[in-house]
């Protein structure tokens, strides 16, 4: 009885790690692309100002790929612990 109790355990934290990849990778594009289009618009409103907003915009995605990748790597380990 332990044992099957055990195993659905193991077997929700396999499901748990693999939604929680998909998640962070889906999250992670919808920020980017958000971002994107913010940087569009105001290099749009303000041609002048392309480099420091594309500047901007190059740091911020960086750190969302940064944290995204840590929530995928910490959801696969969950998958394989």
């Amino acid at each position: 009885m332990f044992l099957i109790i055990l195993l659905e355990a193991v077997g929700l934290a396999k499901l748990g790690g693999a939604l929680g990849a998909g998640i962070a990778a889906v999250a992670a594009g919808l920020g980017i692309g958000k971002i994107g289009s913010g940087a569009m618009e105001a290099i749009a409103r303000q041609p002048e100002a392309a480099g420091d907003i594309r500047s901007n915009m190059i740091v911020a995605a960086a750190l969302i790929e940064g944290v995204a990748l840590f929530g995928v790597i910490i959801s696969l380990l969950a998958v394989v612990m």
